[in-house]
C-alpha cells in the first residue's frame, strides 16, 4: 500500500498512511485495555479473589490489567514478526478466534432460554471446530500446515463460516438438553465501581455504588420512588446453608428488585431491540454471505464490474469518513467550545 500511494499521490500520501495507521492501533488498543482491564478487575478479581473490595483497590487491580495487557501484546506482536506471521495471517487467524463467542453473547442478553453450560461451551466448541477445519484444509489443499499453507484464503474462509455459525447450533442444542429459564432482573444486581471512596477507605464497592446510585437520583423519580419499594441489591448465599433454602430466599429478594425505567422507556428499548435484530440479519447476509461468497469462484473481474466494486468502496469510505469524524465533531460541539474556551482562559492566566 505505501508503494501504490506514493507512485499515484507522492510522498505526502505515504505521512497519511502512517497517520492512519496510527489511528487505527491506538482505537483498537484502547478499546482492548478497556476491555481487559474491566475483565480482570470486575469479572475475575472481584468475583473470585476479594468480593468485597473496595473502589480504590478495585481501580489499582484495573491499572495494573493495562501493563499486563499492553506487555503481553507487545511481546505477543514481536513473536508473530519473529515467527513470520504478517498482517495477512493474523488477518485471517483473528476471526477464526473471535467469531465463536458473537452468537452466544447476542443469546445471553436476548434469549432467556440459553443456559450456563451453553454459554460457556459453545463458543469453545465453535473455537475448535473452526481451528480443525482451518488446519484440516490447509493441509489437505497444500500437503502441509505452514505459516504459508494457513494463509491461502479458501481455509480460512471456511473456517471463519465454521466458527461464526457452529457455535449458534451448539448453544441451542446444549440449551435444550436441560432446559433452564433465565430471570432478567438478576441483572439489577450489577454494581457501579466509583472512584468515590478515600485512599485509606474500606468501604466495600457495594456500598459506594449504591450511594453512587442515590447521587443520581433526579428529582423526577421521587413521585415514582414512593410508589415503588427501593432497588435492591440481592445478597450473597451465606457459608453452609441449603442451596434450595438459598434459592427460595434469593428468589424472594429478586421478587423485591424494581427496575428503574419507566413504561415508555421499556417500550422504547423492544422498539429499538427489534430495529436492531432487523439491522444484524440484514448486515449478515449482505456483508458475510450475498456479498463476498459468490466471489470466491474462478472468475475474473470485468471491467465494468471493477468500476463498480471501486465506486461502491469510495462511496463507502465517505459514508464511513462521515460517521465517525464529521458527524462526532458536530454532535460534540457544543463540549469542544466549552472545552477550548477553559483552556484559552487557563493560558491568559498563566
Amino acid at each position: 500500500m505505501p508503494y501504490v500511494l506514493r507512485s499515484l499521490l507522492g510522498k505526502g500520501a505515504t505521512t497519511g498512511l502512517l497517520v492512519l495507521i496510527f489511528m487505527a492501533i491506538t482505537s483498537t488498543v484502547s478499546s482492548s485495555l478497556i476491555a481487559v482491564s474491566s475483565i480482570i478487575s470486575f469479572d475475575f478479581y472481584r468475583t473470585y479473589f476479594n468480593p468485597r473490595a473496595t473502589d480504590r483497590q478495585t481501580l489499582k487491580v484495573s491499572h495494573l490489567g493495562v501493563i499486563f495487557h499492553g506487555a503481553f501484546m507487545a511481546g505477543f506482536s514481536l513473536m508473530l514478526n519473529y515467527i513470520g506471521a504478517n498482517a495477512t495471517w493474523t488477518t485471517y487467524f483473528r476471526p477464526i478466534v473471535a467469531c465463536p463467542a458473537i452468537f452466544p453473547l447476542m443469546l445471553t442478553i436476548l434469549w432467556s432460554g440459553q443456559t450456563k453450560a451453553a454459554a460457556i461451551l459453545s463458543p469453545i466448541l465453535g473455537l475448535l471446530c473452526g481451528l480443525t477445519t482451518w488446519l484440516s484444509l490447509s493441509w489437505y489443499w497444500s500437503g502441509a500446515i505452514t505459516i504459508t499453507t494457513t494463509m491461502d484464503q479458501l481455509p480460512s474462509l471456511y473456517a471463519c463460516i465454521v466458527s461464526f455459525f457452529s457455535p449458534l447450533l451448539f448453544s441451542v442444542v446444549i440449551s435444550y438438553m436441560r432446559p433452564e429459564r433465565f430471570d432478567w432482573r438478576v441483572f439489577l444486581k450489577i454494581d457501579l465501581i466509583e472512584d468515590k471512596s478515600p485512599a485509606g477507605s474500606t468501604l466495600p464497592s457495594s456500598t459506594a455504588s449504591s450511594i453512587a446510585v442515590g447521587e443520581i437520583i433526579n428529582a423526577d423519580t421521587i413521585d415514582t420512588e414512593k410508589k415503588q419499594p427501593h432497588l435492591t441489591t440481592v445478597p450473597a448465599v451465606p457459608a453452609g446453608q441449603d442451596p434450595a433454602i438459598a434459592h427460595h430466599n434469593n428468589q424472594a429478594d429478586l421478587d423485591n428488585v424494581v427496575h428503574p425505567f419507566s413504561p415508555q422507556t421499556i417500550a422504547l428499548i423492544h422498539k429499538w431491540l427489534k430495529i436492531a435484530t432487523v439491522f444484524l440479519v440484514t448486515n449478515i447476509l449482505v456483508t458475510i454471505i450475498l456479498w463476498p461468497l459468490p466471489l470466491y469462484r474462478d472468475w475474473i473481474f470485468t471491467k465494468s464490474f471493477f468500476s463498480g466494486w471501486v465506486t461502491v468502496a469510495i462511496i463507502w469510505l465517505f459514508a464511513a469518513f462521515g460517521v465517525v469524524v464529521v458527524f462526532p465533531v458536530y454532535d460534540g460541539r457544543h463540549a469542544i467550545t466549552k472545552t477550548v474556551r477553559g483552556m484559552l482562559k487557563e493560558l491568559k492566566r498563566s
